[in-house]
């Protein structure tokens, strides 16, 4: 039996909006044991002491691509899985050390570079994947130029591995069933046009709704449910209606659609960094003139759709979406959100709205008895300043994932 005690570290748990001074914190195996505003003993404890430091639920990004290892996402057609799974293991491994100790893959992610990391084999956050996100013909997932029928393999084209094309209620079902069987914790279906793809208008409307509706019954027959890719309001009150639970994007809703999503119960994951971050850097890392205009338009609508969210009761998450050479911008999300968002919501969405998300309430984004041993100490208080996320971990004095140090610079 390992056990590790925090002792002297100010909580700052998930559920709450303030932090706690003068606690400690014991983990057995792996879980949090017990939290207390008392020392606490063990004779096999390894104590350390944290002075007065943060000691804080693991962040949860619900919307990152594992798979995704370039901006211009036309070039993955020619790289080889082999080369993905690499690129994608070193990709989890700089957000782990970013303090996000679990993330959801929204297209791409599958069962291999999963048992990697639920084997221990790489050094990542807890992943949770939707397995190939499903299309329409000329959707948002349909990635062949206009003079290609198909693309290569899945084992030779990083497109093809990411995203499948299924028209029609009989495809989109067996589509479902296929990669709930390969085990995908969610199903992903895109139903607007997006900005990285180069065929579809952003305001285009994909899937029927007796299509969607067939995912969503699937899915749920599983236990699981389904994620939307979604800009318009149209898009999003489609999706919505017949069920899907949570909204990728959403940056056009208008205020009925924010309330039907409250009323349904319908969760809202802003990528706001991702559009920031393409229109930084995008065109240098060959980002399409038609992509970035297109960015243009979600990038100024963004913030004003978390605002309709927020005011009509939705549930937010925290999501980044950031392409290959972008994902260093991953905390910069905590910044753009401060523009309209107070820190305990924001650390909120990255915690337990996150944990909600992902059908593991109680056992992450919180502190509590029972909850997994994923914890961040950061050298500061993170409710006064969103910038201790920032720098690549540097504020991130000890990073515990599972009752596992993968970070600690605190002398013992």
């Amino acid at each position: 039996m390992s056990q590790v005690i925090f002792a002297n570290c100010a909580v700052l748990d998930g559920t709450r909006n303030e932090r706690r001074e003068d606690h400690h914190v014991l983990v057995e195996d792996g879980r949090i044991h017990e939290v207390s505003d008392r020392p606490l003993g063990g004779a096999a404890a390894e104590t350390v002491d944290l002075r007065g430091r943060t000691l804080m639920p693991g962040l949860i990004d619900a919307h990152l691509h594992v798979f995704l290892n370039e901006v211009n996402i036309g070039a993955l057609d020619a790289v080889p899985l082999t080369l993905l799974a690499i690129n994608g293991s070193l990709a989890l491994k700089a957000s782990l050390m970013r303090g996000f100790t679990s993330v959801r893959d929204t297209a791409g992610g599958d069962f291999g570079i999963k048992a990697a990391v639920e084997q221990g084999l790489i050094e990542a956050p807890r992943l949770f994947i939707s397995g190939q996100a499903l299309s329409q013909t000329g959707g948002h997932g349909d990635f062949r130029k206009r003079t290609q029928r198909a693309l290569g393999c899945d084992c030779c084209s990083g497109l093809a591995y990411t995203a499948r094309i299924a028209d029609g209620v009989p495809e989109v079902i067996k589509a479902t069933r296929d990669e709930l069987r390969k085990g995908a914790d969610f199903i992903k279906i895109m139903v607007s046009g997006g900005v990285a793809s180069q065929a579809d208008p952003l305001d285009s409307l994909q899937y029927r709704m007796d299509e969607i509706q067939a995912a969503v019954e699937e899915a749920t027959n599983w236990g699981k449910y389904v994620a939307a890719h979604a800009y318009s309001s149209q898009a999003v009150m489609r999706a919505v209606t017949a069920g899907v639970r949570t909204i990728e994007h959403g940056n056009l809703i208008d205020e009925p659609t924010a309330a039907t999503m409250a009323r349904k119960g319908a969760f809202l994951v802003p990528t706001l960094i991702a559009y920031d971050s393409m229109r930084r850097r995008g065109r240098e890392y060959g980002l399409s003139e038609y992509s970035l205009q297109k960015n243009e338009v979600v990038l100024a609508a963004g913030l004003r759709s978390v605002e309709l969210a927020r005011n009509a009761g939705v549930k937010i998450g925290f999501g980044t979406d950031l392409l290959g050479q972008l994902q260093n911008d991953q905390c910069r999300e905590f910044l753009i959100r401060a523009e309209l968002m107070r820190p305990t919501e924001i650390i909120h969405s990255a915690t337990i709205v996150n944990a909600e998300i992902l059908q593991r309430v109680g056992e992450l984004g919180e502190l509590v008895p029972g909850s997994f041993a994923d914890l961040l100490v950061v050298e500061g208080d993170p409710l006064a300043d969103l910038n201790l996320f920032q720098d690549e971990g540097r504020h991130l004095s000890a990073i515990m994932k599972g009752g596992r140090f993968y970070k600690n610079r605190i002398a013992l």
